[in-house]
């Protein structure tokens, strides 16, 4: 079965469009030890709303919250537009199915623990600075992974039953249909190179950058 990895559904959307080209773990309360371990170098993008909040999301990318509601499909139709302006998690209900639209290759892997490497990266995601340097203070005693992703858009969404057990902090998922790794990169080659030598510039230490 086809592997996938759990995210916001407005980050989804972001890597999706060549917005955003990494992403941040340190450990979800559901995985072994409660710590991030890469298991995988290619895998489906899967959309979530859990914990998804419009505090979290850089202030110019709020607008793409309403969009993000794309990437889910409700029974009794889409959650109130009130909802994505809730601080609490949880206001938005998970939906009954998810579009996958996307997926990735694992460019580059690193881990940082200096707070500003988190700024230097900012560039290259859409949340919050606040946020992301918050998923560096938590467990600080553990380093921050970060992934750079080549991401590849399916030609046509796919539709996908949410299942009681993709719930919960964790990243990997398997998904019970068959699924093409087929479609064309959000980036040029040029373009990804140059970003992903900008990335690696800054996770390994030289820092800098902020575009």
């Amino acid at each position: 079965m086809p592997i996938a990895f759990k995210e916001w559904a407005v980050t989804v959307r972001a890597l999706a469009e060549g917005e955003q080209l990494i992403t941040l773990r340190k450990g979800g309360l559901r995985e072994s030890d409660k710590r991030f371990r890469v298991e995988h170098d290619r895998f489906f993008l899967y959309p979530t709303f859990d914990h998804q909040r419009h505090d979290l999301v850089r202030e110019s990318h709020i607008p793409e919250l309403s969009r993000a509601l794309e990437e889910g499909v409700w029974a009794d139709g889409e959650p109130p537009v009130e909802t994505l302006n809730c601080d609490i998690t949880g206001s938005i209900p998970q939906p009954d199915r998810v579009r996958i639209r996307a997926w990735a290759e694992l460019a580059g892997h690193y881990t940082i623990t200096d707070p500003r490497c988190v700024d230097a990266l900012s560039p290259f995601y859409v949340w919050s600075t606040d946020y992301a340097e918050k998923r560096l203070e938590w467990k600080r005693n553990h380093p921050l992974h970060v992934l750079l992703l080549r991401t590849y858009r399916i030609p046509r969404p796919v539709t996908v039953r949410v299942k009681d057990e993709y719930g919960g902090c964790r990243s990997w998922l398997e998904l019970q249909r068959d699924l093409p790794f087929e479609g064309t990169p959000v980036l040029s080659d040029d373009e990804f190179e140059r970003a992903a030598e900008a990335i690696g510039a800054i996770a390994d230490g030289g820092v800098p950058a902020l575009v």
